[in-house]
């Protein structure tokens, strides 16, 4: 018994030594407390079967450049980084393209010298708006020159007489109400202020003469969008005789004579897109001055029904008859 306790007491002695020197390595890492983990030889997978395959189980991660700017990168850089992380490059935002066949309006309009039309050529008055004609004449000159870069056959003497041709076609397809010839003579702005109000009534026009030749009095280019989208405007001025005549849906007439001739004069805007190849010339806008009188407004027709109404009519013609007493009272008042 004795031998057994020193053999015990031995033990323990022997296992509280301070260095673990003589430890198995296992239980050295085990006796030390809060420290990170070694690997030794023996801690390896027992088999190495898998062993190239462990090896390539992990993730390469590419860490990008944070200080990168994209302003500093070229183009073809940046398509090399949107190729390298998978970003497709965004895609603009054009649903479905648009073609712009004309203007929204007149650029630089004429301005139509007051009393245009009555005053002579002689007189003091007529000579001025000549003179001034001429000085603003320069731009419009510009203007042909570049219209000829495109139409080289064009003539502002022979145009006038082309422009002609489609104002009255133009109103003689409004009077038919041909809707789709009209709109291969005017530009989609001017059709719906030639179609307005139209609706349930009857036009009757007539050209009957000119009273002056139609001449070409300004001209003007300008770009749309880019510089090789051009468009010209040439406004034409007719001093004509002409006969007009509205009716309504009733065939009763609200505005104008079918007999009574009347003089007009008129500054009509034509337009073309030069930049098509197959552009033509069409109505694009009429110029109305400041100075010109407003038109008498159309009579507003109404119905008018043959009979009278029934209860003005018996308001009218009944008679108001007393009453037994009423009368009575009446009769002794008159004898008192």
């Amino acid at each position: 018994m004795a031998s057994f306790v020193a053999a015990s007491r031995a033990a323990i002695k022997f296992l509280q030594l301070p260095s673990t020197g003589f430890l198995a390595p296992c239980l050295q890492n085990a006796s030390i407390i809060n420290q990170q983990q070694v690997r030794h030889r023996r801690t390896k997978h027992w088999d190495p079967k898998w062993k190239r395959l462990r090896k390539a189980k992990f993730i390469k991660i590419d860490i990008p450049n944070l200080n990168e700017r994209p302003e500093d990168l070229t183009q073809e850089q940046m398509k090399t980084r949107m190729k390298e992380r998978g970003i497709l490059p965004p895609r603009p935002w054009l649903e479905r393209p648009f073609y712009i066949s004309c203007t929204g309006g007149v650029f630089e309009p004429y301005v139509p010298p007051e009393g245009d039309g009555r005053m002579s050529a002689i007189s003091r008055e007529g000579a001025k708006q000549k003179i001034e004609q001429l000085e603003k004449k320069t731009k419009s000159m510009m203007a042909i020159r570049k219209i000829r870069n495109y139409d080289e056959d064009f003539e502002p003497p022979e145009f006038a007489t082309l422009a002609q041709d489609i104002y009255i076609d133009a109103h003689k397809t409004l009077c038919e109400k041909n809707k789709y010839k009209l709109r291969e003579i005017v530009t989609e702005r001017a059709y719906p202020e030639l179609m307005h109000n139209v609706a349930d009534k009857t036009i009757r026009w007539q050209f009957l003469k000119s009273l002056e030749p139609p001449r070409v009095v300004h001209a003007r280019c300008t770009d749309v969008i880019t510089k090789e989208n051009i468009f010209a405007q040439v406004t034409v001025r007719f001093h004509s005789q002409q006969t007009l005549a509205i009716y309504d849906r009733f065939g009763r007439l609200m505005h104008g004579s079918e007999t009574v001739p009347k003089d007009c004069l008129e500054y009509v805007v034509f337009e073309k897109h030069l930049a098509n190849e197959y552009g033509v010339w069409r109505l694009h806008e009429k110029i109305i001055p400041d100075w010109m009188p407003p038109k008498a407004p159309a009579f507003i027709t109404y119905r008018v029904d043959d009979e009278p109404p029934v209860a003005a009519a018996d308001a009218e013609t009944k008679e108001v008859v007393p009453a037994e007493g009423e009368a009575a009272k009446s009769e002794s008042v008159a004898t008192a």
